[in-house]
């Protein structure tokens, strides 16, 4: 049994590139920093702006922040792996990756959840929305979008953390709670069936209550005039596309977990294993930017010289 804070494990999804490693290396690093600076942008903006200080961008900021965190977790040392010809990790470092990129992924669907529900608020209760989403609800909340993640998974990472391990390879590019539970020298059925639920509570149930939402969204927008329906679709659409991108993605890794994958090529495994955790947090800001005219407009402003110039007002107006 190797149970020890020394143990080191072997991600064995990684293969001989020679020197396409550089190109690979290069692609994820200008990748990485696109992905942080373009949400550091859509925080700063939103900041910034004092007419952006609404709940809806709060919700956003939050959803911004999780996915620097999210890739921060990760891209550092895929990025060093990447260089290296020795694909190892210690536990310690495995486990803490293993705690932020569940958290990350949690976090995404419940600042989704939220960000529904305020969408539903906006448009169903126009005229109690200012009174049920007070400034003292909106922290709340989103406090609660980061604290419903941690307590959900700790229970879990706190019993991966007890089990002996009697192996040490990872058929991964990083670790995962599941990867660890499956080198266990116990039998792990607990571990599964609080896994599932888990995952019931982390995953379907943020989704449950979105569809929901918008449900009720469209119920609304099928009896309003066709001015009203193409504002409250502007606002949506943003939402539902990052919702959809990330449940596709989300369920790419789900199913590697779980089932078997080897006959899949290494290069399409890598592919889906960081296609959750590189594309939702490298287009999210992309995609409300370009939707959300009141953010387009500010980021405008916030980088142009001259933000009245002719060119300005109509690359705006495009």
């Amino acid at each position: 049994m190797m149970n020890s804070s020394d143990t080191t494990f072997i991600l064995s999804a990684y293969s001989e590139t020679g020197d396409i490693k550089y190109l690979y290396f290069t692609i994820l690093l200008m990748l990485y920093i696109f992905t942080i600076s373009s949400n550091l942008i859509l925080i700063v903006v939103i900041y910034v702006e004092r007419s952006l200080h609404e709940p809806m961008y709060f919700f956003l900021c939050s959803l911004s922040v999780n996915a620097i965190f999210g890739s921060t977790a990760l891209c550092p040392h895929l990025l060093t792996n990447i260089l290296l010809d020795h694909h190892d990790i210690s536990r310690i470092i495995c486990l803490i990756q293993i705690f932020c990129l569940h958290i990350y992924s949690i976090c995404e669907f419940s600042s989704l959840a939220l960000m529904g529900y305020d969408r539903y608020l906006s448009i169903c209760y126009p005229l109690q929305y200012n009174m049920i989403m007070t400034p003292g609800k909106v922290i709340k909340l989103m406090i609660l979008s980061w604290l419903y993640p941690i307590c959900t998974f700790s229970i879990v990472f706190i019993m991966t953390l007890q089990l002996p391990l009697c192996g040490r390879i990872i058929e991964k590019v990083y670790c995962v709670n599941y990867s660890i539970v499956k080198l266990s020298c116990i039998d792990t059925t607990i571990n599964n069936i609080y896994g599932l639920f888990t995952l019931v509570l982390s995953t379907v149930l943020p989704v449950i209550l979105i569809l929901y939402s918008y449900s009720r969204i469209l119920k609304i927008c099928l009896r309003s005039s066709k001015e009203s329906q193409a504002k409250a679709l502007n606002t949506c659409i943003p939402h539902l596309v990052t919702l959809i991108n990330f449940l596709i993605s989300d369920c790419f890794e789900i199913v590697q977990n779980r089932f078997d994958m080897k006959l899949v090529p290494n290069e399409v495994r890598i592919f889906l294993s960081v296609y959750y955790l590189i594309i939702p947090p490298l287009i999210n800001p992309i995609i409300y930017g370009i939707r959300i005219q009141n953010i387009s407009v500010r980021v405008w402003k916030l980088f142009a010289l001259d933000p009245g110039s002719k060119t300005i007002r109509s690359r705006m107006n495009k």
